[in-house]
Protein backbone atom coordinates (compact mmCIF):
# COMPACT_ATOMS: atom_id res chain seq x y z
CA UNK A 1 0.00 0.00 0.00
CA UNK A 2 1.12 3.51 -1.07
CA UNK A 3 0.92 6.41 1.27
CA UNK A 4 1.81 9.75 0.14
CA UNK A 5 2.62 13.24 2.46
CA UNK A 6 2.35 16.34 0.84
CA UNK A 7 4.61 18.49 3.09
CA UNK A 8 7.52 17.49 5.24
CA UNK A 9 6.83 20.03 7.92
CA UNK A 10 6.70 19.22 11.61
CA UNK A 11 2.68 17.76 10.53
CA UNK A 12 3.71 15.41 7.83
CA UNK A 13 6.96 14.33 9.25
CA UNK A 14 5.73 13.55 12.34
CA UNK A 15 2.84 11.62 10.84
CA UNK A 16 5.43 9.68 8.78
CA UNK A 17 7.77 8.56 11.75
CA UNK A 18 4.94 7.30 13.34
CA UNK A 19 3.47 5.54 9.94
CA UNK A 20 6.35 3.32 9.73
CA UNK A 21 6.55 2.72 13.56
CA UNK A 22 3.50 1.20 13.40
CA UNK A 23 3.32 -0.46 9.95
CA UNK A 24 5.50 -1.32 6.83
CA UNK A 25 3.65 0.22 3.92
CA UNK A 26 5.38 2.54 1.51
CA UNK A 27 5.38 6.47 2.31
CA UNK A 28 6.30 8.88 0.06
CA UNK A 29 6.50 12.55 1.59
CA UNK A 30 6.48 14.95 -1.36
CA UNK A 31 7.90 18.79 -1.24
CA UNK A 32 9.32 21.72 -3.28
CA UNK A 33 10.69 24.18 -0.29
CA UNK A 34 13.47 21.53 0.64
CA UNK A 35 15.84 18.30 0.13
CA UNK A 36 14.79 17.39 4.18
CA UNK A 37 13.06 18.57 7.03
CA UNK A 38 14.48 21.40 9.01
CA UNK A 39 13.12 23.00 12.09
CA UNK A 40 11.02 25.93 10.56
CA UNK A 41 11.33 27.89 14.01
CA UNK A 42 14.56 27.89 13.60
CA UNK A 43 14.79 30.37 10.57
CA UNK A 44 15.64 33.47 12.33
CA UNK A 45 18.75 31.86 13.71
CA UNK A 46 20.11 31.05 10.51
CA UNK A 47 19.57 34.92 9.28
CA UNK A 48 21.40 35.89 12.98
CA UNK A 49 24.22 33.59 12.34
CA UNK A 50 23.38 31.01 15.42
CA UNK A 51 22.81 28.31 13.36
CA UNK A 52 23.42 26.90 9.62
CA UNK A 53 20.89 24.87 7.75
CA UNK A 54 22.16 21.96 8.57
CA UNK A 55 21.90 22.15 12.31
CA UNK A 56 18.35 22.86 12.01
CA UNK A 57 17.56 18.94 10.66
CA UNK A 58 16.50 16.92 13.46
CA UNK A 59 17.59 13.58 11.41
CA UNK A 60 20.18 12.79 10.19
CA UNK A 61 20.14 12.31 6.46
CA UNK A 62 20.80 8.79 6.38
CA UNK A 63 17.80 8.12 8.55
CA UNK A 64 15.28 8.27 5.63
CA UNK A 65 16.43 5.62 4.03
CA UNK A 66 17.43 3.80 6.72
CA UNK A 67 13.74 3.82 7.70
CA UNK A 68 12.47 3.46 3.88
CA UNK A 69 10.44 6.88 4.29
CA UNK A 70 11.01 8.58 0.26
CA UNK A 71 11.65 11.92 0.03
CA UNK A 72 11.04 13.23 -3.09
CA UNK A 73 11.79 17.30 -4.29
CA UNK A 74 8.46 18.21 -6.22
CA UNK A 75 5.53 20.49 -6.56
CA UNK A 76 2.22 18.84 -6.33
CA UNK A 77 -0.18 20.57 -8.93
CA UNK A 78 -3.36 18.77 -8.33
CA UNK A 79 -5.37 15.97 -6.56
CA UNK A 80 -7.30 13.48 -9.10
CA UNK A 81 -9.10 12.22 -6.80
CA UNK A 82 -11.37 9.30 -8.68
CA UNK A 83 -7.80 7.77 -10.21
CA UNK A 84 -6.03 8.32 -6.58
CA UNK A 85 -3.07 10.13 -8.38
CA UNK A 86 -1.30 13.23 -7.74
CA UNK A 87 -0.06 15.56 -10.51
CA UNK A 88 3.55 16.97 -9.87
CA UNK A 89 5.02 20.05 -11.78
CA UNK A 90 6.42 18.25 -15.03
CA UNK A 91 3.74 16.40 -15.95
CA UNK A 92 4.45 13.39 -14.02
CA UNK A 93 1.98 11.07 -11.91
CA UNK A 94 2.47 9.39 -8.29
CA UNK A 95 -0.51 7.36 -7.31
CA UNK A 96 -1.37 6.52 -3.53
CA UNK A 97 -3.86 4.62 -1.92
CA UNK A 98 -4.08 6.90 1.30
CA UNK A 99 -2.96 10.60 1.33
CA UNK A 100 -2.38 13.23 4.15
CA UNK A 101 -2.22 16.66 3.27
CA UNK A 102 0.21 18.71 5.62
CA UNK A 103 1.25 21.62 2.61
CA UNK A 104 1.00 24.02 6.45
CA UNK A 105 0.45 27.61 6.04
CA UNK A 106 1.46 30.86 3.48
CA UNK A 107 1.83 34.23 4.51
CA UNK A 108 -0.95 36.65 4.13
CA UNK A 109 -0.84 39.60 1.32
CA UNK A 110 -1.35 43.25 2.78
CA UNK A 111 -3.81 45.01 0.13
CA UNK A 112 -2.55 48.53 -0.31
CA UNK A 113 -0.65 49.78 -3.40
CA UNK A 114 2.58 48.64 -4.33
CA UNK A 115 2.72 45.30 -2.43
CA UNK A 116 3.66 43.32 -5.27
CA UNK A 117 6.58 45.35 -5.60
CA UNK A 118 10.07 43.76 -5.00
CA UNK A 119 11.89 44.11 -1.85
CA UNK A 120 7.98 42.93 -0.13
CA UNK A 121 7.62 39.56 1.41
CA UNK A 122 6.78 37.88 4.50
CA UNK A 123 8.66 34.85 6.15
CA UNK A 124 7.64 31.36 6.56
CA UNK A 125 9.64 29.41 3.82
CA UNK A 126 13.46 28.50 3.58
CA UNK A 127 12.75 30.44 0.11
CA UNK A 128 11.61 33.67 2.25
CA UNK A 129 14.66 33.63 4.11
CA UNK A 130 17.15 32.92 0.63
CA UNK A 131 15.40 36.54 -0.71
CA UNK A 132 16.02 38.20 3.01
CA UNK A 133 19.07 37.12 3.06
CA UNK A 134 19.70 38.71 -0.93
CA UNK A 135 17.90 42.00 -0.10
CA UNK A 136 19.47 42.75 3.24
CA UNK A 137 22.99 43.34 1.52
CA UNK A 138 23.75 47.15 1.59
CA UNK A 139 20.31 47.72 3.13
CA UNK A 140 20.04 50.80 4.63
CA UNK A 141 16.47 50.48 6.90
CA UNK A 142 13.75 47.84 6.40
CA UNK A 143 10.47 47.98 7.43
CA UNK A 144 8.39 45.65 9.02
CA UNK A 145 4.11 45.56 9.10
CA UNK A 146 2.74 43.75 11.31
CA UNK A 147 2.55 43.06 15.54
CA UNK A 148 2.60 39.21 15.61
CA UNK A 149 4.91 36.77 16.34
CA UNK A 150 7.01 36.43 12.77
CA UNK A 151 6.77 40.41 13.05
CA UNK A 152 9.18 40.73 15.75
CA UNK A 153 10.96 37.58 14.52
CA UNK A 154 11.86 39.63 11.58
CA UNK A 155 12.80 43.09 13.38
CA UNK A 156 14.99 41.13 15.75
CA UNK A 157 16.87 39.07 12.68
CA UNK A 158 17.52 43.01 11.20
CA UNK A 159 18.22 44.03 14.24
CA UNK A 160 21.36 41.29 14.71
CA UNK A 161 23.30 42.61 11.74
CA UNK A 162 22.80 46.68 13.15
CA UNK A 163 20.15 47.51 9.43
CA UNK A 164 17.62 49.61 11.29
CA UNK A 165 13.98 48.56 11.38
CA UNK A 166 11.34 50.34 11.65
CA UNK A 167 8.10 48.42 13.35
CA UNK A 168 4.51 49.69 12.29
CA UNK A 169 2.10 47.92 14.64
CA UNK A 170 -2.05 48.90 14.42
CA UNK A 171 -2.52 48.21 17.96
CA UNK A 172 -2.00 50.42 20.73
CA UNK A 173 0.80 48.12 22.41
CA UNK A 174 2.38 45.00 20.76
CA UNK A 175 0.76 41.87 20.86
CA UNK A 176 -2.13 44.01 22.20
CA UNK A 177 -4.55 41.86 20.90
CA UNK A 178 -3.46 38.71 22.26
CA UNK A 179 -2.18 39.99 25.75
CA UNK A 180 -3.66 41.71 28.38
CA UNK A 181 -2.96 45.76 28.80
CA UNK A 182 -0.27 45.02 31.18
CA UNK A 183 1.72 42.25 29.16
CA UNK A 184 1.64 44.39 25.82
CA UNK A 185 2.76 47.68 27.59
CA UNK A 186 6.01 45.55 28.88
CA UNK A 187 6.96 44.43 25.85
CA UNK A 188 6.45 47.85 23.71
CA UNK A 189 8.63 49.07 26.26
CA UNK A 190 11.25 46.08 25.89
CA UNK A 191 10.85 46.56 22.13
CA UNK A 192 11.71 50.09 22.45
CA UNK A 193 14.51 50.02 25.03
CA UNK A 194 16.61 47.73 22.21
CA UNK A 195 16.46 50.63 20.43
CA UNK A 196 13.54 49.25 17.57
CA UNK A 197 11.83 52.42 15.68
CA UNK A 198 8.69 51.08 17.36
CA UNK A 199 5.50 52.74 15.62
CA UNK A 200 2.41 51.78 17.79
CA UNK A 201 -1.33 52.58 16.47
CA UNK A 202 0.08 52.96 12.96
CA UNK A 203 -0.93 51.22 10.02
CA UNK A 204 0.28 50.87 5.92
CA UNK A 205 -0.95 53.15 3.56
CA UNK A 206 1.35 52.57 0.44
CA UNK A 207 4.49 51.08 -0.59
CA UNK A 208 6.40 53.12 -3.02
CA UNK A 209 8.97 52.27 -5.21
CA UNK A 210 12.02 53.76 -6.51
CA UNK A 211 13.45 54.74 -10.30
CA UNK A 212 14.90 50.89 -10.13
CA UNK A 213 11.14 49.40 -9.38
CA UNK A 214 12.35 48.29 -6.14
CA UNK A 215 10.33 49.49 -3.09
CA UNK A 216 12.04 52.28 -1.91
CA UNK A 217 9.53 53.50 0.87
CA UNK A 218 6.80 53.49 2.68
CA UNK A 219 3.82 55.86 3.76
CA UNK A 220 1.67 55.55 7.22
CA UNK A 221 -1.00 56.16 8.24
CA UNK A 222 0.12 58.98 10.16
CA UNK A 223 0.51 60.58 6.96
CA UNK A 224 5.01 60.33 7.66
CA UNK A 225 6.90 58.46 4.68
CA UNK A 226 10.04 56.03 6.01
CA UNK A 227 12.14 55.34 3.23
CA UNK A 228 13.55 51.67 3.10
CA UNK A 229 14.80 49.11 1.01
CA UNK A 230 12.51 46.21 2.45
CA UNK A 231 8.94 45.49 3.55
CA UNK A 232 8.24 42.49 5.60
CA UNK A 233 4.61 41.85 5.79
CA UNK A 234 4.04 40.02 8.79
CA UNK A 235 0.23 39.95 9.10
CA UNK A 236 -0.18 36.37 9.70
CA UNK A 237 -0.48 33.46 7.91
CA UNK A 238 -2.95 31.34 6.14
CA UNK A 239 -3.85 27.63 4.78
CA UNK A 240 -1.51 26.58 1.56
CA UNK A 241 -4.58 25.14 0.17
CA UNK A 242 -5.28 27.49 -3.43
CA UNK A 243 -3.89 24.50 -5.45
CA UNK A 244 -7.06 22.34 -4.19
CA UNK A 245 -9.76 24.62 -5.15
CA UNK A 246 -10.77 22.67 -8.13
CA UNK A 247 -9.92 19.10 -6.40
CA UNK A 248 -13.62 18.29 -4.95
CA UNK A 249 -12.52 18.39 -1.55
CA UNK A 250 -14.81 20.32 1.51
CA UNK A 251 -12.82 23.98 1.88
CA UNK A 252 -13.45 26.72 4.60
CA UNK A 253 -10.24 28.49 5.01
CA UNK A 254 -8.79 25.53 5.40
CA UNK A 255 -9.26 21.91 4.73
CA UNK A 256 -12.29 21.68 6.66
CA UNK A 257 -11.63 17.95 8.75
CA UNK A 258 -13.69 15.77 11.41
CA UNK A 259 -12.28 14.89 14.78
CA UNK A 260 -10.68 11.77 13.10
CA UNK A 261 -8.56 14.92 10.88
CA UNK A 262 -10.17 13.27 8.02
CA UNK A 263 -11.11 15.10 4.63
CA UNK A 264 -14.47 14.88 2.92
CA UNK A 265 -12.80 12.30 0.97
CA UNK A 266 -11.87 8.99 3.30
CA UNK A 267 -8.88 7.91 1.48
CA UNK A 268 -7.66 11.92 2.36
CA UNK A 269 -6.49 13.08 5.62
CA UNK A 270 -5.23 16.45 6.65
CA UNK A 271 -2.99 17.68 9.71
CA UNK A 272 -1.17 20.60 10.50
CA UNK A 273 -1.37 24.35 9.42
CA UNK A 274 -3.57 23.38 6.80
CA UNK A 275 -6.47 21.12 9.27
CA UNK A 276 -9.33 23.24 9.87
CA UNK A 277 -11.55 21.34 12.22
CA UNK A 278 -15.18 21.75 11.91
CA UNK A 279 -16.05 21.68 15.67
CA UNK A 280 -13.32 22.83 17.40
CA UNK A 281 -13.83 23.22 20.94
CA UNK A 282 -15.65 26.59 22.51
CA UNK A 283 -12.92 29.85 22.83
CA UNK A 284 -10.56 27.83 20.32
CA UNK A 285 -10.05 28.53 16.82
CA UNK A 286 -10.55 25.90 13.88
CA UNK A 287 -7.32 26.75 12.36
CA UNK A 288 -4.47 26.55 15.11
CA UNK A 289 -1.16 27.14 13.09
CA UNK A 290 1.12 25.78 15.77
CA UNK A 291 4.11 24.20 16.10
CA UNK A 292 2.84 21.65 18.58
CA UNK A 293 -0.39 21.67 17.09
CA UNK A 294 0.94 19.91 14.13
CA UNK A 295 3.18 17.65 15.95
CA UNK A 296 0.08 16.23 18.25
CA UNK A 297 -1.66 15.98 14.78
CA UNK A 298 0.93 14.21 13.01
CA UNK A 299 1.03 11.41 16.06
CA UNK A 300 -2.64 10.65 16.12
CA UNK A 301 -3.45 11.03 11.94
CA UNK A 302 -0.91 8.15 11.09
CA UNK A 303 -3.04 6.00 13.63
CA UNK A 304 -5.93 7.18 11.92
CA UNK A 305 -4.90 6.59 8.55
CA UNK A 306 -3.89 3.01 9.03
CA UNK A 307 -6.98 2.23 10.86
CA UNK A 308 -8.60 3.10 7.65
CA UNK A 309 -6.31 1.59 5.53
CA UNK A 310 -7.02 -1.78 7.49
CA UNK A 311 -10.95 -1.55 7.58
CA UNK A 312 -11.32 -0.70 11.18
CA UNK A 313 -12.64 2.91 11.17
CA UNK A 314 -14.02 2.16 15.01
CA UNK A 315 -10.65 2.12 15.82
CA UNK A 316 -9.64 5.41 14.98
CA UNK A 317 -8.92 8.27 17.63
CA UNK A 318 -10.29 11.42 17.86
CA UNK A 319 -7.91 14.31 17.51
CA UNK A 320 -8.52 16.65 21.15
CA UNK A 321 -7.46 20.28 21.19
CA UNK A 322 -6.46 19.67 24.97
CA UNK A 323 -4.94 22.64 26.86
CA UNK A 324 -3.90 25.73 25.11
CA UNK A 325 -0.03 26.25 25.45
CA UNK A 326 1.98 28.42 23.32
CA UNK A 327 6.19 29.93 23.59
CA UNK A 328 7.78 32.52 21.70
CA UNK A 329 10.88 35.17 22.51
CA UNK A 330 10.43 38.68 22.48
CA UNK A 331 14.24 39.84 22.45
CA UNK A 332 15.52 38.98 25.65
CA UNK A 333 12.35 38.03 27.48
CA UNK A 334 11.17 34.22 26.92
CA UNK A 335 7.12 34.03 26.87
CA UNK A 336 5.13 30.68 27.74
CA UNK A 337 0.83 30.58 28.09
CA UNK A 338 -1.30 27.73 29.56
CA UNK A 339 -4.34 27.42 29.15
CA UNK A 340 -7.15 30.38 29.31
CA UNK A 341 -5.67 34.27 29.32
CA UNK A 342 -7.97 36.60 27.23
CA UNK A 343 -6.84 40.07 26.68
CA UNK A 344 -10.14 41.18 27.96
CA UNK A 345 -11.38 39.07 30.34
CA UNK A 346 -15.79 38.54 31.17
CA UNK A 347 -16.80 39.13 34.49
CA UNK A 348 -16.95 35.51 35.35
CA UNK A 349 -13.44 35.69 35.27
CA UNK A 350 -10.57 37.18 37.89
CA UNK A 351 -6.65 37.33 37.90
CA UNK A 352 -3.38 37.84 39.64
CA UNK A 353 -0.85 39.71 38.09
CA UNK A 354 2.61 40.46 39.74
CA UNK A 355 5.68 42.29 37.75
CA UNK A 356 9.27 42.91 38.39
CA UNK A 357 10.49 45.99 39.02
CA UNK A 358 13.12 45.48 36.07
CA UNK A 359 10.62 45.34 33.74
CA UNK A 360 11.65 42.08 32.34
CA UNK A 361 9.41 39.22 34.61
CA UNK A 362 5.51 39.23 34.52
CA UNK A 363 3.05 36.31 35.82
CA UNK A 364 -0.88 36.26 35.43
CA UNK A 365 -2.75 33.67 36.73
CA UNK A 366 -5.96 33.67 35.85
CA UNK A 367 -9.06 31.32 37.69
CA UNK A 368 -12.90 31.28 37.85
CA UNK A 369 -14.50 34.24 40.03
CA UNK A 370 -17.31 31.89 41.54
CA UNK A 371 -15.45 28.62 41.89
CA UNK A 372 -12.17 29.82 42.02
CA UNK A 373 -10.59 27.00 39.13
CA UNK A 374 -7.67 27.91 37.96
CA UNK A 375 -8.05 28.55 34.14
CA UNK A 376 -4.28 29.49 32.59
CA UNK A 377 -1.22 31.21 32.73
CA UNK A 378 0.47 33.56 31.11
CA UNK A 379 4.42 33.99 31.73
CA UNK A 380 7.01 36.82 30.87
CA UNK A 381 10.38 35.99 31.42
CA UNK A 382 9.50 33.12 34.34
CA UNK A 383 9.42 29.34 33.54
CA UNK A 384 6.37 26.85 35.09
CA UNK A 385 6.68 23.64 34.66
CA UNK A 386 3.89 23.19 31.41
CA UNK A 387 2.98 19.47 32.96
CA UNK A 388 1.81 20.70 36.06
CA UNK A 389 0.24 24.10 34.97
CA UNK A 390 -1.74 21.99 32.69
CA UNK A 391 -3.07 19.15 34.81
CA UNK A 392 -4.19 22.05 36.93
CA UNK A 393 -5.71 23.52 34.42
CA UNK A 394 -7.32 19.97 33.86
CA UNK A 395 -8.33 19.24 37.39
CA UNK A 396 -9.47 22.52 37.92
CA UNK A 397 -7.58 22.99 40.82
CA UNK A 398 -8.69 26.26 43.02
CA UNK A 399 -6.57 29.37 43.14
CA UNK A 400 -5.53 28.48 46.50
CA UNK A 401 -4.18 25.31 45.93
CA UNK A 402 -2.26 26.31 43.15
CA UNK A 403 -0.50 29.26 45.31
CA UNK A 404 0.30 26.94 47.81
CA UNK A 405 1.98 24.37 45.91
CA UNK A 406 3.25 27.28 42.87
CA UNK A 407 6.93 25.73 44.05
CA UNK A 408 6.13 22.60 42.35
CA UNK A 409 6.33 24.48 38.83
CA UNK A 410 9.41 26.37 39.28
CA UNK A 411 11.36 25.88 36.79
CA UNK A 412 13.82 28.65 36.79
CA UNK A 413 17.69 27.77 36.84
CA UNK A 414 18.95 27.63 40.19
CA UNK A 415 19.57 30.27 42.00
CA UNK A 416 17.32 32.46 40.14
CA UNK A 417 14.92 35.30 42.26
CA UNK A 418 11.67 33.26 43.55
CA UNK A 419 8.26 35.03 42.88
CA UNK A 420 5.83 32.71 44.72
CA UNK A 421 5.64 34.67 47.51
CA UNK A 422 4.89 38.07 45.77
CA UNK A 423 2.28 36.21 43.57
CA UNK A 424 0.40 34.75 47.40
CA UNK A 425 1.31 38.58 48.74
CA UNK A 426 -0.82 40.00 45.16
CA UNK A 427 -3.82 37.66 45.80
CA UNK A 428 -3.97 38.20 49.53
CA UNK A 429 -4.33 42.06 48.65
CA UNK A 430 -6.54 41.63 46.04
CA UNK A 431 -9.22 39.76 47.85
Amino acid sequence: MQIAIIGNGIAGITAARFLRKYASHDICVISDESDYFFSRTSLMYLYMGHMRLEDTKPYEDSFWVKNRIQLRRARVMAIDRAQKQLLLQGGEQLSYDFLLLATGSKPRELACPGSGLPGVQGLYHLQDLERMEKMSQGLARAVVVGGGLIGIEMTEMFHSRRIPVSFLVRESDYFAGLLPSEEAAMLSQHILANGIDLRLSTELSAILPGEDGRVAAVETSAGERISCGFVGITVGVRPQVDFLRDSGLALGQGLLVDTFLQTSDPFIFAAGDCAELRQPLPGRAAIEALWYTGRKMGEIVAYNILCAAAGKEERMRPYEQGVWFNSAKFFAIEYQVYGWVPARPTAEEASIYWQGADGLRSVRLVYDRSSGAVLGFNLLGVRFRQEVCEQWIRDRASIDQVLSQLRAAHFDPEGYPSIEQQLRDAYAAQV
